[in-house]
Formats: structure tokens, sequence, C-alpha cells
């Protein structure tokens, strides 16, 4: 972090505003109202209040001795040096309970510059406010430094990255709910989910979060993250399912297209009413059916049930007829069956729902679903391609034979 500038060292030695003096007793009245602007003028600015109402303001000022504010010093120091006209030392910390501020022209910040005025004297009134737990003094200290690094824009940029390379998550969250960065500094609470390892204690405090100032966006993910890492755990706990086929991993804090693959392995067919349902899943976390379509196809491909695999895409017509279709293409399908070693029979099923002829082709060679590359050439009527291909099978296949009939057929008329 860059070393702090030197009128920024004299800042937190000195202050601007001098405290008021009571050297001439016929003027003390007029003195202390102008201390009292001048404290006033730091952080609370009223330019258009009037004489009457300055006055007003001063009189409301209590001087019975007692503390005035939620300050940890008393007043009493003060009107001790009106009566006595002696200098004024290190004002006396006061760890009595503190009075409410109303109806007190003086704030937390004014008051901190106006009547401790070197770095040691801050430090010290700190130490024993933080003694005291004065939390009203702590937040008045925390506010005076961020608001001097509000005016210096380098020196909050330098300042957001010393924190946050330091890890001092708690002070960013604060900095950035003095500068009115809400959203930020609701992200940053969020974020800070990643140091709890119990998931117990992280599905509650993700549920704390749920009420902070997030964007439209980051409040439905912050709600997701809750409910899918509530539902992780109810589905974890069953146990019974995982023997028949073990698991690699829990699927706890897990994405959610993990979980839907978890949930399309070993809970489907389960009715959409339980959490752990493929259905129940989908619905709740606004999974497309592109994405789910191609998430459930990898998990029952996965375990070779072909007749889940055929149900994804079987959708009758208003004839009540049943064709196969799909939101991503065929190529695709085709494509995840292989990689699950579907049998040829299958594969070559999804291959002839393919709408190019020409990508049709490409995969059936790429995967040798031979029937389909014979039946193409022949639709073709390209002879020298089915010759070509002839030599890439065994003698005496039957594919080998297929292709030496359609050759021999005279009916045929050849492009070439």
């Amino acid at each position: 972090m860059s070393r702090a500038k030197p009128e920024d060292d004299e800042y937190w030695n000195s202050s601007k505003f001098k405290a008021f003096t009571f050297d001439d007793d016929d003027d003390e009245f007029s003195r202390l109202k102008e201390s009292k602007r001048a404290m006033n003028s730091i952080l609370v600015v009223d330019d258009d209040d009037d004489d009457d109402e300055e006055e007003d303001g001063v009189e409301r000022v209590s001087w019975s001795g007692e503390p005035v504010g939620s300050i940890s010093w008393s007043v009493k120091e003060t009107a001790s040096s009106i009566r006595s006209g002696s200098e004024r030392s290190f004002p006396k910390i006061d760890t009595t309970p503190s009075l409410s501020k109303q109806g007190s022209g003086y704030s937390l910040s004014s008051l901190f510059k106006e009547k401790f005025r070197s770095l040691q004297d801050k430090l010290l009134l700190l130490d024993e406010a933080v003694a005291v737990y004065d939390g009203n003094l702590i937040t008045a200290v925390s506010q005076i430094l961020f608001q001097e690094l509000m005016a210096r824009d380098v020196a909050l940029r330098h300042y957001v990255h010393y924190l946050k390379e330091m890890g001092e998550q708690k002070l960013l969250v604060e900095l950035m709910k003095a500068l009115g960065r809400t959203e930020d500094m609701a992200l940053m609470q969020y974020k800070e989910h990643l140091n709890i390892k119990d998931e117990g204690q992280r599905r509650d405090f993700l549920k704390s979060c749920l009420g902070l100032p997030f964007s439209q966006d980051d409040a439905t993910h912050v709600q997701d993250h809750y409910t899918l890492l509530e539902r992780q755990i109810i589905i974890e706990a069953d146990a019974e399912i995982f023997k028949k086929f073990p698991r690699k991993a829990s699927i706890l804090n897990m994405p959610i297209i993990t979980t839907l693959y978890y949930s399309c392995f070993y809970h489907y067919g389960e009715s959409e009413g339980t959490y752990s349902s493929p259905a129940n899943i989908r619905k709740t976390f606004r999974i497309s059916e592109k994405q789910y379509i191609l998430t459930a196809l990898g998990a029952r491909a996965k375990l070779k049930s072909w007749f889940d695999v055929d149900s994804l895409f079987n959708t009758k017509n208003w004839l009540g007829y049943t064709k196969k279709r799909s939101p991503v293409g065929f190529h695709r399908v085709v494509d995840i069956l292989q990689k699950n070693s579907a049998p040829v029979n299958v594969l070559q099923e999804y291959v002839n729902l393919i709408d190019s002829p020409e990508l049709k082709l490409s995969v059936a060679l790429k995967y040798k679903c031979h029937d389909i590359v014979i039946n193409t050439y022949r639709d073709l009527k390209d002879r020298q391609e089915l010759v070509v291909y002839r030599e890439k099978l065994e003698r005496d296949s039957p594919e080998y034979r297929k292709i030496q009939e359609l050759l021999n057929n005279v009916q045929i008329r050849w492009k070439n």
C-alpha cells in the first residue's frame, strides 16, 4: 500500500478547526456559538439556518455536567472550563453510561475532531471506547476515515485493494456501506459463505443473506443458492440408494446441473412432489428443456437405460401418433449415446433422425453405421463411393454382400 501523503498525516495529528477559548469573559457566549458552528460545518451543514435558529440550537445544549450524546467523554469538562477560564488539557474519558444525543448540537465526528486533535489523543479515545464497548464512538472514528477516503479517489482504491489482499471482509463491508454501495456491500457479505465449512451453518448463513439489498438478478441467485443447498442436504441423507451404484463424491455444494444429473441417475421416475425428483428440480430452478434433455440423456445413457432414453424424445401428435423430437440436434444425441457405448441399432435409429443428408452421412461414417452409409450412397446413386466403402469392410460380411448386390442391380441408374 502506498505511503500516506503528508497532508493526511497532518490531518490525523491535528485538527482543521480549533476549539473555542474563553480569554474574554465578556464574550463567552458569542465564542461558544462560533465554535459550535465550526464543528457542525465539518459534517452537518445547514446554510439556511438564521441567527435565531443558531441561538436556539446552542441553548438546547445541556450544560448540567452530565454526558451529552453517545460519545464517551463529558461535557462537564467544557462547562468547567467556561466557569474557570483555565487552560484545557486532554479531555477526561467518562465511562459512565452515555445519554441520548438528541437535543445536542454536536455530531460524533465533529466533537471527535474538535476536542481530540492529535493522533495520539484519537487513539487513546478509540482504545477507551473499545474498552467500554462504546460502539457509537467506534463507528464515528470509522466514518471519519471513510469520508476522508471518499475525497481521495486514489487512496480509496488503494485502501479497497489492501483490504481485499488482507482478507478484511468485515471492514470491506462497512466501507462499501459507508460509500453508499449497498449492492457491493451485500455481495461482499454473501461471499463470506465460502469460509464456512459446515453445510448446516452455511445454509443458515445463506438464509440470513436473503434480506440484503442485492440487485434483482443477484437476489435470485442467492435465493437459488440457499434453496439448492437446503435441497442437497435433504437428498444427501438418503444413503441407501448408493449401495447399488456407489458414487464418487457427495453432491453437497455442487452446481445445479450436477445435482440434476445426480437426480436423473438415482431418482429418475420419482413423482414431482419429492425434493429429489428430476421434475421437481427442473421446475424449482427453472432449467430449460434443452439443458434438462442433455443432462437426463447423459445420466440414463450411463445406466444403459435405452427405454428411458427413448421416452425423453417420444411425443404424440393430436392424432395419437408417436414421433421423436428434440430441442437439440440429433447429431448431438448420437454423440452422447456413442460415448456411453450404445449398441449399433440404437445409434442407427438416432442417426436416421438427422435431417441433413450430408451431416447424416458424416455421422454414420464416423460411428460406422454401415447400413446408413450404404443406403445413403444408394439414394445418391453414387456407385464409386459404394465401391470404395466396400473395400473397407470384411469380405463376406452382411454389409459387404449388401453392397455387392446393389452394384449388380441393373435397375439402378448410377450417376457415375
